[in-house]
C-alpha cells in the first residue's frame, strides 16, 4: 500500500518512503493516480519540492526540467532544449482499488494486479469508512505479529478492547492457499463501555464476540469484529471490517493503515459510527500497542527474529505460520533475482 486514494489531489505532490525508496506520488488533470521515484537525475533534487504543471507534468524546483507521468523528460527550458537521453525517472506502477492506491516495486512486467488482497468491505463506495495513519518505529512483522494474536488486547488494553475472557477464547488458524486465517471466538464476556457502545449492547450485559483476521503477504490484514448479546449468534449482532495495512518505511519503521468499517445497512448514521469508532481505536493503537512494538524493536536492534529464538506459545500458531510463509516467498524471490543476475 503507497497511500488512502484521498491521500492524493490533483496538482499536489506527496512524498512518501516505502522500502527504503523515495517516492513522489501526484494525480493528473484526470485524476488518475502516478508514481515516480523522487529524485531528478540532474543534481538529484527531490521532485516533491517541485511543481504540478497545467499540462500534467511534475516541474523539478531547481532547475525546471519536467517529467510526464511515465517518468520521461519532457521539457528542458535551458539553451535548446535538447533533452538528455538518459533524462528519464523511475516509474512505479499503481493500482487504485477500494480506496486504496497500491504501488508494484518489481519487474513492471510481471505486476499482477489480481495478487491484491480484496478490500471490499472497506470500500467507501459501499460503506461508511473512517481512515487513520500512523508512523511506526518498528519492524512491519512485527506489526502483523501484533494483529494475528490478539491474545494481548486482554493485557495492553484492558479499559478498551480487552476482557478478562480474552485468553479463554477458542481459536482456529485456517490456510487458505498462501492467505492466513486466525479465527478466535469469546463467550460471555461483559464488553467495555467502548465495545458496547460500537456494537451497540446493553452496558454491562455478557455477549459473545468473534475476531477474524485474514493476513495476505507481506502485510496486508483484514480483521472482521462482530459481537452480539450472549447467546444470540453473530448473526443477530454487528459486524465492523478493520483493514490493518502496513508497508516498510525501511527495515525498522513501517507505515500503518486503518480504518473502520461499517455496512450502510447498519442506517444513515454509519458515518458519524466510524468515526468514533477508529477515534476510540486510535487512542489504544498510538498509546498502548506503538510504544510496545517500538519498545519491542529497541530490544531486537538489528537481530533476525528466529536467531533471536522466541519462546513460541498456542497464541502464536498464525503469526508463525504467516512469518513461514513470508520467508518462503522471500527466499523464492531472491533465488530469482540470483537466476536473473
Amino acid at each position: 500500500m503507497a497511500a488512502w486514494s484521498d491521500e492524493l489531489t490533483v496538482g499536489e505532490l506527496r512524498h512518501r518512503k516505502l522500502l527504503d525508496q523515495d517516492l513522489v506520488l501526484f494525480r493528473d488533470e484526470q485524476g488518475r493516480a502516478h508514481a515516480l521515484h523522487d529524485r531528478c537525475p540532474h543534481r538529484f533534487a527531490p521532485l516533491h519540492l517541485g511543481n504540478c504543471t497545467a499540462a500534467g507534468t511534475i516541474q523539478c524546483k531547481y532547475h525546471g526540467l519536467e517529467f510526464d507521468s511515465e517518468g520521461r523528460c519532457v521539457h528542458n527550458p535551458h539553451g535548446t532544449g535538447t533533452i538528455p537521453r538518459n533524462a528519464q525517472v523511475r516509474r512505479y506502477p499503481l493500482v487504485e482499488r477500494h480506496g486504496i492506491v497500491w504501488a508494484w516495486f518489481g519487474d513492471p512486467d510481471a505486476a499482477d494486479a489480481d495478487s491484491i488482497p480484496d478490500y471490499g468491505r472497506a470500500d467507501p463506495a459501499t460503506a461508511w469508512l473512517a481512515r487513520r495513519y500512523l508512523h511506526v518505529k518498528a519492524n512491519y512483522v512485527l506489526e502483523t505479529d501484533n494483529i494475528l494474536d490478539l491474545s494481548h488486547i486482554q493485557y495492553l488494553h484492558p479499559s478498551t478492547l480487552g476482557t478478562a475472557a480474552v485468553s479463554q477464547a477458542r481459536t482456529e488458524v485456517v490456510l487458505d492457499g498462501e492467505t492466513v486465517w486466525c479465527r478466535r471466538e469469546i463467550r460471555a464476556e461483559i464488553p467495555s463501555p467502548f465495545l458496547a457502545r460500537n456494537f451497540g449492547l446493553v452496558p454491562g450485559a455478557p455477549a459473545d464476540r468473534w475476531l477474524d483476521v485474514r493476513w495476505d503477504a507481506a502485510s496486508s490484514l483484514l480483521l472482521l469484529v462482530s459481537m452480539s448479546a450472549a447467546g444470540e449468534g453473530r448473526d443477530r449482532g454487528r459486524t465492523i471490517a478493520i483493514p490493518h495495512i502496513f508497508t516498510p518505511e525501511t527495515r525498522t519503521t513501517t507505515h500503518y493503515w486503518f480504518a473502520s468499517a461499517f455496512s450502510r445497512a447498519d442506517g444513515d448514521d454509519g458515518q458519524a459510527r466510524a468515526e468514533a469508532h477508529v477515534e476510540g481505536l486510535l487512542q489504544p493503537f498510538a498509546t498502548e500497542d506503538m510504544p510496545m512494538l517500538e519498545a519491542q524493536q529497541s530490544r531486537m536492534g538489528d537481530a533476525d527474529f528466529w536467531s533471536l529464538r522466541p519462546v513460541l506459545m498456542a497464541t502464536d500458531a498464525a503469526a508463525v505460520r504467516a512469518r513461514r510463509l513470508l520467508d518462503a516467498r522471500i527466499q523464492r524471490d531472491r533465488e530469482s533475482a540470483e537466476r536473473r543476475a
